[in-house]
């Protein structure tokens, strides 16, 4: 399997200049459901997330095919964040673009970093259509957050760790947004550990993903105001991860906004961690159907901790 392959190389390539995340126990969620949880803690990733690592795979893996063309990306969150890193830390010129409503305390992170940064359009759609277009007519190399091997081979790394550490999960859970984390994740566990069971996590309020899987082709869905920001929105129709969540994927289970707000205030609760949105999207699926997971090793991709101000609070003060 090809895919298979860019994972173990992407490990080679990255494994140096990220960090190998905590896997811990939780008592809490192992007593919840009466079997063995563990979190892996992407949350405590640099930048705050599992995207620094495909972006670093991606941008790594342009220099050693000598490419030259300037590397862009549009994002308003975690995989710009991890780009603007990646090409900071290799010394390489990138360009960020982003639309005029940034969440201003995004845009002072990606700004820490030694990379360009242009504003366009109000909406991360408008943003993302009008930088592909500018990339193809300059040249340069659009850098997707998901729709991309490398990067998918990027966070695939994730599950080289995990099986490091526990050598046959029967169950693994991720959030879904693209499809980055867990094309990437599944294809490395299963072809290694066939029984271990993929869990897709989504936001009721944005769907795509499982609705598509479900319908077994494309399905556009209405994506609706979310706390799990880092999931939201769809994917592209031709996404490479649509296939490999249909191969991948065993199960997809849907979350209200309600659950959410519960597991990132019970993370502080139990563990002190803070976590965003989209991390307690996969913790909240096993607190909503603990009954399943009863008497199994089961691994939760706590996926990120950047969190906005205002959400935080929203969440907090509920």
């Amino acid at each position: 399997m090809e895919l298979l392959k860019e994972i173990e190389q992407a490990h080679k390539r990255i494994r140096d200049d990220i960090f190998q995340t905590p896997l811990i126990y939780t008592n809490w969620l192992s007593n919840h459901c009466n079997g063995d949880v563990y979190l892996k803690l992407e949350s405590e990733q640099i930048t705050g997330s599992f995207k620094a690592r495909g972006s670093l795979n991606k941008l790594k893996w342009i220099q050693e095919q000598n490419l030259d063309s300037l590397p862009v990306t549009a994002s308003t969150g975690n995989h710009g964040l991890g780009f603007a890193r990646a090409c900071d830390l290799l010394g390489i010129k990138g360009k960020v673009f982003l639309p005029h409503n940034a969440v201003v305390s995004k845009v002072e992170s990606i700004k820490a970093f030694d990379v360009e940064i242009e504003f366009h359009g109000d909406d991360p759609y408008t943003t993302e259509m009008y930088a592909r277009k500018t990339a193809e007519e300059n040249g340069w190399i659009y850098v997707s957050p998901y729709n991309d091997s490398q990067i998918i081979a990027g966070q695939g790394t994730i599950g080289i760790e995990i099986l490091n550490a526990i050598s046959k999960p029967d169950n693994i859970l991720a959030t879904v947004g693209g499809g980055g984390l867990i094309s990437g994740i599944g294809a490395y566990v299963k072809e290694q550990s066939s029984q271990t069971n993929i869990i897709g996590c989504q936001p009721e309020n944005s769907p795509e993903m499982s609705a598509s899987v479900r319908a077994g082709e494309y399905r556009e869905v209405e994506s609706k105001p979310t706390l799990s920001d880092g999931s939201a929105g769809g994917f592209e129709r031709d996404s490479i991860t649509f296939e490999l969540c249909k191969k991948l994927v065993d199960d997809f289970v849907l979350i209200s906004e309600d659950e959410i707000a519960d597991s990132i205030r019970s993370m502080i609760k139990h563990h002190s961690k803070l976590i965003e949105g989209s991390a307690g999207v996969a913790i909240a699926s096993l607190l909503k159907q603990p009954e399943r997971f009863a008497d199994q090793t089961t691994v939760i991709i706590v996926c990120g901790a950047n969190i906005s101000e205002d959400k935080l609070q929203s969440v907090l003060c509920d």
